[in-house]
């Protein structure tokens, strides 16, 4: 079973965000990667198919899958949570404010937002469904 990390992603106001400065980031050709101060300890259950899931605004919205764990770079963040560049849409789960990042397990996790048909339910309706106590 895989192992999650979640993460604040500061000095971002929404979703579109986050998919603007990614592609901004992408056209220049950078990969998609989170810098940190701390490697985990947990690198083999994170890269078994674990993801990178961004607290936006106070709520649990989006992930990206973590495709690898490099150390040891210049900076004063000397850790890299290497991502996929696809950006997977989430059920809305709220949470505090918290410093650096934290492990996620899968039981914890918030569901990714998709219907059957394949199409992505939005999250304004997400959020009231799980308000209502229908989801």
């Amino acid at each position: 079973m895989p192992l999650h990390i979640i993460k604040l992603c500061v000095g971002v106001e929404s979703l579109q965000d986050l998919r603007d400065w990614r592609a901004q980031r992408a056209a220049a050709g950078h990969p998609s990667f989170c810098p940190t101060r701390m490697a985990p300890k947990r690198t083999a259950e994170i890269l078994d198919g674990g993801s990178l899931y961004w607290v936006i605004k106070g709520q649990v919205l989006v992930r990206q899958t973590i495709t690898a764990i490099l150390t040891d770079q210049p900076g004063p963040q000397p850790v890299r949570f290497m991502l996929a560049p696809e950006l997977v849409e989430t059920a809305p789960q709220p949470r505090r404010p918290f410093q650096g990042w934290r492990y996620l397990t899968e039981a914890d996790a918030p569901p990714d937002l998709a219907t059957g048909a394949g199409e992505a339910m939005s999250q304004e309706l997400a959020r009231q469904l799980r308000e209502l106590g229908a989801w």
